[in-house]
Order: C-alpha cells, then sequence, then structure tokens
C-alpha cells in the first residue's frame, strides 16, 4: 500500500506486509539516512510492536514525525 505523508518532508511511505508482519518499507522523500534506518529496523517486527515503538515521535516543534506518520500507515495497512 502507499500512504501519503502529512506534516513531514517525506511525500509517501510504500508498505508491504505479509499478514501482521512488516515484509517492506520504503520512504519517498525525507531524510534519506533516517528513514532507510528506520524501514529496516521494522522489518520482520509486526506491526502492531512497530506501531508501540514508533507512534507519538515528534521531530522537533512538529507534532509528528516520519516514525509516527510510518505508524499512521501501518494502523490503515492492518485496517485494509
Amino acid at each position: 500500500m502507499v500512504y501519503k505523508t502529512k506534516g513531514t518532508c517525506s511525500q509517501e511511505i510504500h508498505v508491504e506486509l505479509d499478514g501482521d508482519v512488516i515484509k517492506e518499507v520504503s520512504f519517498v522523500g525525507g531524510c534519506n539516512g533516517n528513514t532507510q534506518g528506520v524501514a529496516r529496523l521494522v522489518q520482520g517486527m509486526t506491526a502492531q510492536e512497530a506501531i508501540s515503538r514508533i507512534e507519538g515521535i515528534r521531530c522537533g516543534a512538529r507534532p509528528t514525525s516520519c516514525p509516527d506518520q510510518l505508524a499512521k500507515a501501518l494502523r490503515q495497512a492492518l485496517a485494509q
């Protein structure tokens, strides 16, 4: 699935689940090293585990961040 981000430098997040396990994540835009790191760290994790670890992370004064947007994308993917 493709999730359009809101309030971050990245424009979208591509998420592939195998059941409830994260198979692959990639970000379009954003801080390349950070988004690659987050994507690799959550691979193989259940979506719920990743959500519990990254939801609510802020980027500076912004009310959200790329990891927080990934949590929103994972919630949406689980709901589909």
